[in-house]
């Protein structure tokens, strides 16, 4: 429960900490027979937060509230323009929401009317260009009326994004209390930097001296059949209603004198802010061109997808052979997929979540699903076949187990080989070098640039170990010793460690202040995260989002 709320919750953290991760939702739309009815399992049960029910209207506003939100953080896209559909995600979202709303009202944080006037003023700086806010009425008009919300909502949101910023203050305030002292001492704990130098024992290295003879990877493969047991798998034909088909139409569509008219239109309300990436009005204005006949594209690829689809579920009898007959009437390509698992979807082509739980949903009977939305395409599905789980003979894989044999094999000499090197350095007199030592056994080690428990990466160790892996084992020993022998997934490592770098006392004082910032905003979003997780899990079980999650018993 509580690494759900974790990984859900991320998006609350833009709003109170200034985090960049949040949950991606799409609302789905066309013939699919997929989709919900878009409530996500609570219409007319909303459940109860602290002992309170749950209103529609309540539901509503955090939904409103949410959508705001998302439109604000992905820099002006709804949520309902998100190819990655997850209505149970949207769901928790709500849900949290609405949690820490009922706790502010139970904490009787509230904040004034010039409060939120200035929150909602600067949300539209945002959204400005020059330094200067985007007009009340022009963003109502252009942005909220299409979407049938109002100023209201939007008050409404900015003034909850006060709330939660207090909430999160006031639960979270016991992070915060850190002298200067102890953010001195953290400092120097997070930036002292090691002189260090490594043996890396790849086991790349020792592939060449193994030999896959048949007896020995038939005796592997009958160690190891559980490891080569395929998952259920599905099989799917499909029509792809590909995007870059319906570009063409769709610039045809727009007119370019029209198009040029929208380009200039957003280029002066937005400006180069409004574009990542643009350094000139020229590209930014490409940009926004671009961006306009894709929206475009999407439409006519949407529609087209809509009415194949419509015909093909409208066939009688049903039978997964119809999406293939419909489509050489329509003169459509029709692909059939290779057997696949939930796991890791088709082979050929990297498809959406929703193609792939669409794929393991058909069946004979209910043959159809889509059309679906992935990042380049839409498509319609017809069931092909499911495989049950098996294990293939080794004649099927046998090339895939002799290589597997020979990497375990190479493996294991790698790591002996770091094992008995590791022993020799234990058993080395004191006044003999890393170097002189290495050197005698045929190793050559590294050097490292420097570095601390806050680098983010070391060029040197490419794909011989994770940084953290290194930091662990470098950071626990003394200078002038050397650790044991660390396994890694391609071998393992030595580390020795010459010397602790001297403090650089300028640089210190310099990004003290800020690092004091830094640190109390991290304490206290751990303080509001631990409650977060603690609250959600006791006090949302009685809404329906959560209630799966406790079927197996209450949260201790």
């Amino acid at each position: 429960m509580i690494g759900t709320i974790r990984k859900h919750s991320k998006w609350l953290w833009w709003l109170i900490a200034g985090a960049t991760i949040i949950s991606f939702i799409y609302w789905g739309s066309g013939t699919s027979r997929m989709s919900g009815d878009g409530q996500g399992g609570v219409r007319g049960d909303y459940g109860t937060i602290y002992g309170r029910k749950v209103t529609e209207q309540a539901h509503r506003n955090a939904q409103v509230e949410f959508m705001l939100f998302y439109w604000f953080r992905s820099g002006g896209e709804w949520p309902d323009h998100n190819p990655n559909f997850n209505n149970e995600s949207l769901q928790r979202e709500i849900y949290i929401r609405l949690m820490l709303m009922f706790k502010a009202e139970e904490l009787g944080i509230h904040v004034s009317d010039e409060a939120t006037a200035t929150a909602a003023h600067e949300l539209l700086r945002q959204i400005g260009s020059n330094g200067r806010a985007m007009p009340e009425e022009v963003f109502v008009k252009q942005i909220l009326q299409p979407k049938g919300l109002t100023v209201q909502d939007f008050q409404t949101f900015a003034r909850q994004y006060l709330i939660v910023e207090q909430l999160q203050q006031t639960v979270g305030l016991t992070g915060e209390l850190i002298t200067p002292q102890e953010a001195a001492i953290a400092y120097q704990r997070d930036h002292q930097e090691l002189s260090a130098q490594i043996v890396v024992f790849p086991a790349s290295n020792y592939l060449s001296s193994i030999t896959a003879t048949p007896a020995a990877v038939a005796q592997f493969y009958t160690n190891r059949l559980a490891e080569y047991r395929l998952p259920d798998r599905a099989q799917v034909s499909y029509v792809a209603f590909e995007l870059s088909n319906y570009l063409a139409a769709a610039e045809q569509k727009l007119g370019r004198t029209n198009l040029d008219n929208q380009v200039e239109m957003i280029y002066r309300q937005y400006g180069l802010k409004g574009v990542p990436g643009a350094k000139t009005p020229e590209e930014a204005k490409a940009k926004i061109s671009d961006f306009l006949v894709r929206q475009q594209a999407g439409k006519e690829a949407q529609q087209a997808a809509n009415n194949f689809a419509q015909e093909v579920f409208a066939q009688q009898p049903v039978k997964p052979e119809n999406l293939v007959a419909v489509a050489r009437q329509k003169e459509l390509a029709t692909r059939i997929t290779a057997p696949f698992a939930a796991d890791f979807g088709p082979e050929e082509f990297l498809a959406p979540p929703g193609f792939v739980k669409a794929a393991f949903s058909l069946t004979p009977d209910e043959p159809f699903a889509g059309p679906i939305p992935g990042q380049t395409a839409l498509y319609v599905l017809a069931y092909a076949g499911q495989l049950p789980s098996e294990i293939p003979t080794l004649d099927k894989i046998r090339d895939r187990v002799s290589r597997d044999y020979q990497w375990i094999e190479a493996m294991s000499l790698a790591r002996r080989a770091g094992t008995n090197f590791a022993q020799t350095l234990m058993g080395t007199a004191a006044d003999r070098s890393f170097a002189s030592v290495c050197a005698a056994a045929g190793f050559q080690p590294q050097a490292l640039s420097a570095f601390s428990l806050s680098t983010r990466e070391l060029p040197e160790l490419g794909d011989h170990a994770e940084l953290n892996q290194l930091k662990q084992a470098a950071f626990s020993i003394p200078p002038g010793k050397t650790s044991g022998f660390v396994d890694t997934a391609t071998g393992g490592f030595i580390v020795y460690v010459e010397s602790r770098l001297p403090m650089d006392q300028v640089k210190m004082n310099s990004a003290l202040p800020q690092y004091i910032v830094e640190l109390r905003r991290q304490r206290l979003n751990e303080a509001f995260n631990q409650w977060l997780n603690l609250e959600a899990s006791r006090q949302l079980r009685n809404t329906p989002v959560w209630r799966q999650q406790f079927k197996s018993g209450p949260a201790k």
